[in-house]
């Protein structure tokens, strides 16, 4: 088993109840979601949910390719926001750089998510790239996680 750690703290929530069709109808991958402004309030550190190579790393988006169990490439996208990509960076601190290696729990990004307006959303979709549709589970669903803590394994 592989696990995938929360990258921020806040309350777990299914891909379906995402405010994102793409992400919600799992067309990027299946996984769970999180809502950090139902976890800690003000800056956070997010962190990487597996370790592994960045191989993307945007101000509002980061992609980790590690392993699974088998030594099979796994690759997992954190979402910092929905439509964030409109803030071109603005309100996002970039710790790393694409192409380095990272441990799981290591941080990433920093950001405050209570500062995202609506039409956009704080929720922070963490997804496996590559899987089936309806692969993930998470046993937090509806409950609080911590950043670090285990959302799910593989």
């Amino acid at each position: 088993m592989t696990d995938v750690l929360a990258p921020c703290a806040g309350r777990v929530m299914g891909m379906a109840d995402v405010p994102d069709p793409v992400f919600a109808g799992e067309m990027v991958g299946p996984g769970v979601a999180i809502d950090p402004l139902e976890g800690a309030s003000g800056r956070q550190t997010v962190l990487s949910p597996i370790g592994g190579k960045l191989v993307k790393v945007h101000p509002h988006a980061f992609v980790v390719l590690g392993a699974d169990a088998e030594g099979k490439p796994l690759g997992v996208l954190v979402h910092l926001g929905i439509d964030t990509v409109k803030l071109e960076g603005r309100g996002f601190e970039v710790l790393v750089r694409q192409g380095d290696t990272v441990a799981a729990g290591d941080p990433v990004v920093t950001w405050d998510p209570a500062t995202i307006e609506a039409p956009m959303s704080p929720v922070v979709p963490v997804v496996v790239m590559d899987a089936p549709k309806g692969s993930v589970t998470s046993a937090l669903v509806g409950s609080s996680a911590g950043a670090g803590e285990v959302l799910f394994s593989l």
